[in-house]
């Protein structure tokens, strides 16, 4: 479906190493006809940059009327619908003084469109430089500094998004969500997750994920749901990695200038996003071997927490869920990985290392002596 005229383009892989895109560039023929449904964008003139992320296709373009991001989704991750619920969190967060991407209006004043089997947006050039361009997911921030910065602004847009009003999002591949382990019965959960997902189901048929599951997971799960319930849902990014902001350096300090790509977002919790962005930046996942070891940066683990703090101090249940979460963030994304990648990219091998790896490897880790660590570091801060 996605493999084909890929071009010299590498892409960002499943470990450090860059890959064959899953989905082909966006090419000079193809910009020019997204740029008809933008009329006041002009004529493009050039493609000056493709991104190497994966599950989407990129592209920097230089028009008429100056440089804009260009976007493109496969109808199978993302609908006219889906990406909309995304322009709406956008909105609300830039109308609350936030800096997130800009996303550029179209005919008829929509931003996203549909063409032939692909879903299209467009947004401008956020302010700010991409210092972390080439870094592949679960790499850690380069100094403190940054993780500092990314914590403050993290907690500043959850502030923001507590005024959001909006559902859950719709069931699409590869969205952040946390409902199987936010219930009693996570099995259960499961089960109904898996309804509506034949090739997940069809994965999964040779596999003992219940075993997995009770064996490997659901120790992390007891009580969490019943803290869950005494906090207030939000809107949250579900993807908060230093490459997906934009930094300057103000008056000697690291500041995110602008915060991009809500496309993992969905209603969540405030510490689920927390949560998230130490799964994402402080543990070197792609360290992960048979020896289920990996690097943990407790400096910028602090850094990023007092960040955070500075601007929205967590309560104590917060504090106590954080430590509770953290093995699970990844559980859920996880199985939409398997789904994605069994499903729509028709790659066994990559599904094997979403189930082996993120989905069971993962929090295995966190039974083991370093992950052990981590989690009691979490503990102790709660009564510092």
């Amino acid at each position: 479906m996605g493999n084909y005229n890929k071009a010299e383009l590498k892409s960002h892989g499943m470990g450090k190493e860059l890959v064959e895109p899953d989905w082909r560039k966006i090419t000079l023929e193809e910009a020019e006809g997204i740029l008809e449904y933008y009329p006041k964008i002009g004529n493009v003139k050039k493609l000056t940059w493709h991104s190497p992320r994966p599950f989407s296709s990129a592209a920097i373009a230089l028009t008429d009327s100056g440089y804009y991001f260009l976007k493109r989704h496969h109808f199978a991750i993302r609908d006219v619908e889906a990406i909309l619920e995304e322009h709406r969190f956008i909105e609300h967060l830039r109308n609350n003084g936030l800096p997130v991407s800009n996303v550029v209006k179209g005919e008829s004043d929509k931003t996203a469109f549909t063409l032939d089997e692909w879903t299209y947006e467009i947004h401008l050039l956020g302010e700010g430089d991409d210092w972390y361009r080439d870094a592949v997911s679960w790499s850690p921030f380069k100094c403190k500094e940054d993780a500092y910065a990314a914590g403050q602004a993290l907690a500043q847009m959850h502030i923001a998004a507590e005024t959001f009003e909006a559902p859950k999002r719709k069931q699409s591949p590869l969205i952040s969500s946390f409902s199987i382990f936010n219930s009693a019965h996570p099995i259960k959960q499961i089960e109904e997750y898996l309804k509506t997902r034949p090739a997940l189901v069809k994965y999964l048929d040779d596999k003992r994920w219940k075993d997995d599951i009770q064996k490997h997971i659901l120790a992390f799960h007891e009580q969490l749901h019943v803290d869950l319930q005494k906090l207030k849902p939000i809107w949250t990014h579900n993807d908060w990695h230093a490459s997906n902001l934009l930094w300057a350096n103000v008056n000697g300090k690291a500041t995110v200038k602008t915060i991009l790509d809500f496309g993992l977002s969905d209603k969540t919790y405030a510490v689920y996003d927390l949560a998230t962005a130490i799964e994402r930046n402080i543990i070197e996942w792609l360290e992960l071997g048979k020896k289920l070891d990996c690097t943990v940066h407790y400096g910028a683990l602090d850094a990023l927490l007092a960040g955070y703090e500075s601007v929205r101090p967590l309560s104590k249940l917060e504090s106590h869920v954080l430590y509770k979460i953290l093995p699970l963030v990844h559980v859920e994304f996880a199985l939409s990985e398997i789904d994605y990648f069994y499903g729509i990219i028709k790659s066994e091998e990559n599904a094997d290392l979403a189930y082996n790896t993120f989905l069971i490897g993962h929090v295995k880790w966190f039974r083991e002596p370093s992950g052990q660590q981590l989690l009691n570091y979490l503990k102790q801060r709660v009564n510092a």
